[in-house]
Order: C-alpha cells, then structure tokens, then sequence
C-alpha cells in the first residue's frame, strides 16, 4: 500500500468478492484495501452496479471486444478512483458534529497518531478562533486509504481467440489484470501472492508508472506476498535488477490465514519476523544498489536514497497486544487484518445467510480443506451453499461443475486446452478412467472421493457480492457461495460496525467471545505440528528417503521455533507471569506431540 494514512492496519485481499468493493467503503476513513483482479466478470458485474449507485453512464466491455479483461479492470479501477475522491471531498465538507463522517475519520484513528492528538486537543479547546484553525487543518490533513490490488500469480491461463487460436502472452490472465492496473488512474500498489511469475515480473517494465519519475516518485508500488525471508530477498533481487522496486513484503502466515494455505517446510511465523528484523536494512541496501544499477542502464533517475521498503505481517493476528506487539518489538510498519473483518458489513461484501453462518462459525465448523481446483489446502467454512449444491450434484449423479468462468482450469489429462479439475467434463473423465483400472472396492472409493471433493471455487467465491447486491439474474438458490475465513474466525461471534472492529485493534474496546484463545504463535504452532502429523501418516504407507527427509526437515524446523518462542516469552509477556507459564506448557504440550510421533516414523 502508498503509506499516506495513519493507520496502522490493512484490508487484505479476501476472496475474489469479499473485498472487491472495501475501497468504496473504507478507503474515505484513511483505510488501505486489496480488491483481487482474477474475476473480470465480476469486476463488470460491479463497475455496473456503482455507476447506477452513483449515477454514472454505463457502456459494457464485452467479451467479443478487444483486450476486454484489461479494459475492465482499467474501467472499474478508475471508477473507484473517482468515487473514493468524492467520498473524500464531502467527507472534508461536513461539520465535527458526533455523527458526521469527518468524525469518525479522526475517531477511527490509533489513539497515539498525530492527527488523532490534534484532534482531541480540537475538541477540548474553548477559544472559537483557535479551534476553527485546527478543524481547517485536520481537514486539510484527511487522506484516503489505498486502492491496492491483487494479482494470485499462478493463476496466469492462456487465452484463445474466436477461431481456437492461442492470443500473444500479453492476453493472459495475470499479465492483462497487471496491464488493467497499470493504465487506470489510481496510485496504489499491486500485490502479487503465490509464488514467482518471470513471465509476469518482466511484463512490469512495460509500464513507466513502476518506476521513479525525476523526483523519486512511484506512482504505482510493487507489494510481494511471501513467507519467509529468503522468498522476499531472491523476489526482490530479481525484480530490483529489472530496475523494479518492492515497495513492500507482505509476510503472511503459511497456514494461519484465510484462503489458500501455502505452508512453509516448518518455518514459524516468529523466527521468520525475527530474520526480516535483522536482516531488514542490509536486505534494502543491497536492493538499493541493484535497483540503481538497473535504472542507470534503462535511462531513468536515480533516487539519491532508497525508497521506502515496508514490512508487513498478516494470518490469525486477533487481539490489540498481538498487533502492538508486530510493531513494536518486530518493527512492522503494519499488520494485515483479514478474516474478522468478513464480520463487518461496513468493510467487506458477505450475504446474509453467509454472515449468519460465520458468526455462529466454532472452531470445528472451520477446516483446512481439499476443496481447490489448485490443489493447495484452502481454509473453508462447513455447511456452505457450495457444498450443499456440491454434494446435490454428486447424489444426482451429475458430479462437478459447468466450469463457465475457466480461472482455474490447469489440467490437460484428458484435453488439449486446460481445464479445471472440478469442472464436470473433468470428473466425469476421470472417474471413468478410474472404473477401467479395476482397482479393489476401497482404493476406488477412496480415489473417488478425492476427485468428487473439488469446488468450484470461480464461482463460489464472487456469488456473495451478486446474492448480496441483488445483481445476480439467475435465482439465488442458484448462486451457491463458497467462503474462506481463517481459523482465526472462531473467536468472533457477532457482526460488527466497523468503529468496533477498529476500537479492538487499536485496543479501545474487545470484540473477541468466551472461546480459549491462545496466542497468535502458538495458534500457527499447532496448526503446523498437525499438519505435520498428518503429512507423515499420509507418507507413512511408501515414504521414500526424500520425503523422510523432508519430514524430518520440517520437524526441526518446528523445534526450533519452539525454542525460539520459548527464549522469547520474557518479551512476550513483560509482566504478565500467568500468561507466561500458560504459553510455556502449551509449547511444552506441542513439543511432546512432536517428540511422540517422531518416534513412529
């Protein structure tokens, strides 16, 4: 994100519609929001919805027109641009009154923020002269949140013209959502997540707007998802000698997140903020001198010093000491705030029945799931309206999905073009292959349950925005929706005004239920020790040296994060003995897991 607010907090990406308008609803309070860029249809669905809510003429970009995921993305972008820019210019109009908007703007902010220090001492001064210069500067002052983006990196398919033809690589999914980015009005940052894409990093130095005008200026930032250090310094390198510079790593837990889990070989999330720590400023000059080498040679000024390089956490962090904590002792400029805010209709996009379902969510109602296309473990929410119509399907006889959007689509077992391995032409091929290798009763079973698993996920994850806004054509019955909150969802049972949500973050008030919760360490700890687990009993049966190897790997990367958190308690908990000892025989409890079932293998 542009760093222009106070706020110490972000949206991130949630879903493909979870977030897809938060910028036309919290951007105006100084909030920074990730709208992901896979959906093109649903980013038409919902450039047509606000230009009615705001009385802007529509013309549809069609799927018959040129470069039209490009164009989309460009239209939709630039119409948030300019209704965030109203939203800003009224909101700087209204009175202090307790009710107005310009209100909750300062209220909003963290108590220790400068703003919010000249705001209160606004409020409580009694000479009329002094107090309208104050209020003509705070005015002045309110900025609006960022209109950042989301670029999943993998999910970069081909596309084909009329005829069949494969079009030039600059049509592809991801590369065409960066181009739609690129050409719209917003300064703002696109995120990429999952991984590495070369064909997608070089495409960035088409655009002049990724680098430094003549005063240092970046109009758009690059932001890189990752997991661990080594992941943002080989990402950052490659991109610096491309004269490309990361404006910020944006660490997200491997599995203590919503959506896609892409766990790490055992690395916890504290030694890996702990590495970013000492190795920050070393890291961003050595970046600087790449990043300055590359531009020398492309032509284009040099900022006499590096630019800003932000670090930022996300995944399970739920209490305002946890998020203190992140910035103080790690030094992170800010902390990602996802799944609680998938109970907050003010920020995020939910249907009711949805919400409803949510609110009543246990921990035993959220699940790290097979359900992806993608085959990565996906965070998922039981009793869903996607996979009740999954199951129908499969009891109907008439398993998988018509598969009309094609975002996922990756295999190519049984088709020359890629498709997706929930879709019905998919599962209805692969179980007929299964039934020819005469497999014994329980194999195929077991086998069959694994292809009749996958959701389709194109559609589950942007229904909500269409149920929700009243857009969709078909019935609603018809649109079932999928949802991906982390497991950080169970200790948050209500729907909340966003004043709430940000009040607990910022430690004024506490929104969390009566449910146990353990730290946000110790949360991801266990998560990572039944992974394990269960990784090790799926081997079991044929494990090679290799993945003996990895297991092994991975179980001593968690001991020694156990023995990181366990030095670390001291600082964890200052004066807080009770806690202290609380945390220590739950890492204590995980060791002993580890230790037993290291003994099986």
């Amino acid at each position: 994100m542009i760093k222009n607010t106070p706020h110490t907090f972000h949206i991130p990406v949630m879903g493909l519609a979870f977030s897809i308008d938060s910028p036309m609803k919290v951007a105006q309070y100084g909030i920074s929001s990730v709208i992901s860029l896979s959906d093109d249809t649903l980013i038409e669905q919902m450039r047509q919805h606000y230009s009615q809510v705001y009385q802007e003429r529509f013309m549809p970009i069609t799927p018959k027109e040129e470069d039209y995921r490009a164009r989309r993305i460009t239209e939709y972008l630039n119409l948030a641009d300019r209704i965030v820019k109203q939203q800003v210019e009224s909101l700087k109009q209204e009175s202090f009154d307790a009710e107005s908007r310009l209100t909750k703007y300062f209220l909003l902010l963290p108590d220790q923020a400068p703003l919010k220090v000249l705001y209160q001492k606004m409020v409580q001064t009694n000479n009329p002269e002094l107090k309208k210069i104050m209020q003509d500067e705070l005015r002045q002052a309110v900025a609006p949140g960022s209109i950042d983006v989301n670029i999943m990196t993998k999910l970069d398919k081909t596309n084909y013209d009329k005829d069949g033809n494969p079009l030039p690589s600059e049509y592809s999914d991801a590369l065409a959502a960066l181009r739609g980015f690129a050409k719209s009005t917003v300064h703002a940052s696109v995120i990429f997540s999952a991984g590495m894409n070369m064909r997608l990093y070089s495409y960035l130095e088409q655009f002049p707007c990724f680098f430094p005008d003549e005063n240092g200026y970046l109009e758009k930032q690059v932001v890189i998802k990752v997991s661990d250090y080594r992941s943002a310094f080989v990402q950052g390198k490659i991109l610096a000698k491309k004269g490309i510079w990361v404006s910020e790593f944006r660490i997200e837990s491997g599995l203590n997140c919503g959506g896609h889990a892409f766990a790490t070989d055992g690395y916890l999330i504290g030694p890996i903020l702990e590495e970013f720590k000492q190795n920050r400023q070393a890291m961003q000059e050595e970046l600087y001198t790449l990043f300055s080498n590359a531009l020398t040679t492309k032509g284009y000024t040099v900022p006499a010093t590096a630019p800003s390089m932000h670090i930022t956490m996300q995944g399970g962090i739920g209490t305002a000491e946890e998020h203190s904590f992140l910035l103080e002792h790690y030094g992170m400029d800010a902390a990602g705030w996802g799944t609680p805010f998938l109970l907050v209709p003010e920020a995020t996009t939910v249907d009711v029945e949805t919400m409803e379902k949510l609110a009543r969510a246990k921990k035993e109602d959220l699940y790290l799931s097979p359900i992806s296309p993608l085959g990565v473990p996906f965070n998922s929410l039981r009793g869903t309206s996607s996979e009740a119509l999954t199951l129908s399907r499969i009891e109907k006889g008439k398993p998988g999905s018509p598969c009309e959007k094609k975002h996922l689509v990756s295999n190519t077992d049984f088709t020359k073009e890629p498709i997706c391995t929930a879709s019905r032409k998919y599962q209805r091929n692969k179980l007929v292959q299964l039934q020819g290798l005469g497999l014994p009763e329980a194999e195929y079973k077991a086998q069959e349950a694994k292809v009749l698993e996958k959701e389709c996920l194109c559609e589950g994850l942007a229904n909500t925005a269409l149920v929700k806004l009243g857009i969709a054509r078909k019935a609603v019955a018809s649109r079932p929706v999928a949802i991906c909150p982390g497991p950080n969802l169970a200790y948050f049972s209500n729907i909340f005004k966003l004043q709430e949500m940000v009040d607990h973050i910022y430690g004024r008030m506490n929104v969390l239920n009566n449910t146990y919760r353990p730290h946000v360490f110790v949360n991801e700890l266990r998560m990572y020790v039944d992974y394990w687990k269960n990784k090790k009993a799926e081997l079991q049966e044929s494990m090679t040296d290799k993945q003996e190897k990895y297991l092994q790997n991975f179980w001593q990367n968690l001991q020694q994060g156990i023995s990181y958190y366990k030095e670390q308690l001291p600082v964890l908990f200052k004066d807080q003995l009770e806690k202290r000892v609380l945390m220590l025989d739950e890492l204590l409890d995980a060791e002993d897991q580890l230790q037993l079932a290291n003994q099986k293998i």
